[in-house]
C-alpha cells in the first residue's frame, strides 16, 4: 500500500453529518485542496448507469472504467459543491440526487471501482495538504493521514439537513421517504464488504447534531493546529 502524505487530513463520516461544508470550509482557512471522495464515486455510478453497466459483472465494470477522467474543479465559493467533471463534460447537478447517492452506494461496494478510485484519489493525495473528505479516507485511502476525523448525528437530523438543501433547490421533498434512504444507506455502507463505513482508531470523533457548521470547524481547527 502506497504511502500517503504526511499533510492529509481526512473527514469521514455518513451521508448528512455536514461532511463537504466543513471539508470546503477547513481546506480555505488553511490553504488546503479539497478532495470530495464522494463526488468521484457518484461520477463512476452515472458512467455505469449511462452505459448500462451491471455492477455485479466487475470484468464489465473494470472495462467501462479504465479510460473514464473524473476531474474535480475548485468550487467558486467554499459554500458551493464542487463541480465535477466526468470525461470532460460537467455533471455536479446530475450526481447530487438522492437516487444518485444511492447508486454510488451499490457502486462503492464494488471492489474494482473502489481500486480504481482509491488510486486516484492517493494521487491528488501525493501533492500534499489535502482535506479529504468521505467514508474510508481514514482507514483504506489515507490511513496514515496526519489528522483524522469522523462526524457523526442522528439520522432523523441528517435527513432533515437533506430535505432542506432540496427544497433551496427548489426540489420537492419527501421527508419519510428520504429518511427511509439515509437509514438504508448507513447499513448498506456499514455492512458492504469492501472499505465498509466505519471510524479510523485514531480518528476524533464529533456529534454534529446540536452543533453548527461553524462550531465543528473551530472544534476540528483547534485539534489540527493544537499539532502544529
Amino acid at each position: 500500500m502506497p504511502e500517503p502524505p504526511v499533510e492529509v487530513i481526512t473527514i469521514d463520516g455518513p451521508a448528512g453529518v455536514g461532511k463537504s461544508t466543513i471539508s470546503r470550509k477547513l481546506a480555505a482557512r488553511l490553504g488546503y485542496t479539497y478532495l470530495d471522495t464522494g463526488a468521484m464515486y457518484r461520477a463512476a455510478a452515472l458512467s455505469l448507469a449511462n452505459r448500462g453497466i451491471d455492477c455485479s459483472d466487475e470484468h464489465a465494470v473494470v472495462g467501462a472504467l479504465s479510460g473514464v477522467t473524473i476531474e474535480l474543479l475548485p468550487a467558486a465559493d467554499e459554500n458551493d459543491d464542487t463541480d465535477v467533471l466526468l470525461n470532460g463534460e460537467r455533471v455536479g447537478a446530475l450526481i447530487r440526487t438522492p437516487e444518485m447517492s444511492m447508486r454510488a452506494s451499490t457502486v462503492s461496494a464494488v471492489p474494482a471501482v473502489r481500486c480504481i478510485l482509491t488510486e486516484m484519489q492517493r494521487e491528488i493525495g501525493r501533492r500534499g495538504k489535502i482535506v479529504a473528505e468521505g467514508r474510508d479516507t481514514g482507514t483504506v485511502v489515507f490511513p496514515g493521514a496526519r489528522h483524522k476525523f469522523f462526524l457523526d448525528a442522528d439520522s432523523v437530523v441528517r435527513a432533515r439537513r437533506r430535505a432542506l438543501q432540496m427544497r433551496e433547490r427548489g426540489e420537492t421533498v419527501d421527508e419519510k421517504t428520504l429518511l427511509e434512504m439515509t437509514v438504508r444507506r448507513d447499513r448498506q455502507d456499514s455492512e458492504r464488504a469492501v472499505a465498509p463505513l466505519k471510524k479510523a482508531d485514531d480518528a476524533w470523533v464529533i456529534d454534529t447534531s446540536t452543533r453548527s457548521i461553524d462550531q465543528v470547524l473551530e472544534a476540528i481547527l483547534a485539534v489540527v493546529r493544537s499539532d502544529e
